[in-house]
């Protein structure tokens, strides 16, 4: 099994996602990620995004140069199929964290 973080969003929910290098394959499926990178024991969200597809999306992200300047290790996905769910998962994670690349 992948190891997993938490994530606070400002609403106080926790979100659970897989900690997957960022240069993995994805699979055709929808959901939430997070281009993060280590801050001590911890981590710390350069990019927060939602996708239709994970395969579609990742790899040629047009934020992957402003995550890997600013030291994106990993990216961090759960699959959510909801539309509705995973815009409000990545609005409530952005108002919490302000990540640097989605300025």
């Amino acid at each position: 099994m992948a190891d997993t973080v938490n994530w606070p969003g400002k609403s106080g929910k926790m979100y659970a996602y897989e900690i997957i290098p960022v240069n993995a394959s994805w699979n055709d499926v929808p959901g939430n990620y997070i281009f993060a990178k280590r801050n001590g024991s911890s981590w710390m969200p350069v990019y927060i995004g939602q996708t239709d597809s994970f395969s579609d999306r990742l790899p040629n992200h047009e934020k992957r140069p402003c995550a890997g300047r600013n030291g994106a290790t990993h990216i961090h996905a759960h699959v959510n199929k909801n539309d509705q769910s995973r815009l409000s998962e990545e609005r409530d994670l952005i108002a919490n964290w302000y990540p640097v690349c989605n300025g």
